[in-house]
């Protein structure tokens, strides 16, 4: 197997060929998702905080990231 072989994104968690820094995100500034908004409305409400409303892809990604931490929920 060559080297490039190895890196193929086989989608499974965990994998780190399937993460992307939000920042590199071709539609990471199109707004966050109805799943994302309703997961980060979850996260919010258990660290008693706020998310906007027109937060987008990629702010809510690092968001529930930092929730996540915060909280201890999802991973």
């Amino acid at each position: 197997m060559s080297e490039s072989d190895s890196k193929v994104n086989t989608g499974q968690p965990g994998d780190p060929t399937a993460e992307k820094d939000p920042s590199d995100w071709v539609t990471g500034d199109e707004p966050a998702t109805g799943a994302q908004k309703s997961y980060l409305s979850t996260l919010a409400q258990q660290a008693g905080e706020e998310v906007p409303e027109d937060i987008t892809k990629a702010d809510a990604s690092i968001k529930i990231d930092e929730l996540q931490e915060e909280t201890g929920r999802g991973k």
